[in-house]
């Protein structure tokens, strides 16, 4: 079972992982991303590529499931403008086994991070807004992936 959205309208965890439960593992593992307010931000506005944003995010999930004996994968991804405190992505696995469900979240948000096109608007409360650099950070925790 994979599940993959993008969506404006908030997600609730709880059934999300509900549904992973169902599909007969012995564990699930989740990420749930939340907006932070700090530094003045008031909002996070998300952009995405539509068509392509989604087709990245299936192939990050197969991937995932062809690396781990999984029974599902959900990622929900959210766009638009969001206040700090609000859920944005949602990266979970379930499996037989604690370990592969725990490597396969990991693997989900740091793959999401880097290969999903999203586009990330900071706005503040003075008035002022950027666009959200790419981290190195970020490559660094996918890379560790690889091989």
């Amino acid at each position: 079972m994979i599940e993959v959205r993008v969506q404006a309208a908030d997600f609730d965890p709880g059934a999300e992982l509900a549904r992973l439960e169902r599909q007969g593992g012995g564990a699930v593992a989740s990420f749930t991303g939340l907006v932070r307010g700090d530094g003045g931000l008031v909002a996070l506005e998300l952009e995405h590529y539509p068509g392509m944003t989604e087709r990245v995010m299936r192939e990050v999930a197969a991937e995932a499931m062809a690396r781990w004996p999984l029974k599902g994968v959900v990622a929900i991804h959210r766009i638009g403008r969001l206040a700090p405190g609000a859920r944005i992505v949602l990266a979970a696995a379930a499996s037989p086994h604690r370990h592969a469900a725990l490597e396969a979240c990991a693997f989900l948000i740091d793959f999401l991070k880097v290969r999903a096109t999203f586009w990330k608007r900071e706005h503040f409360g003075d008035g002022a807004a950027r666009w959200v650099e790419a981290r190195g950070a970020d490559d660094a925790a996918a890379g560790r992936w690889a091989g």
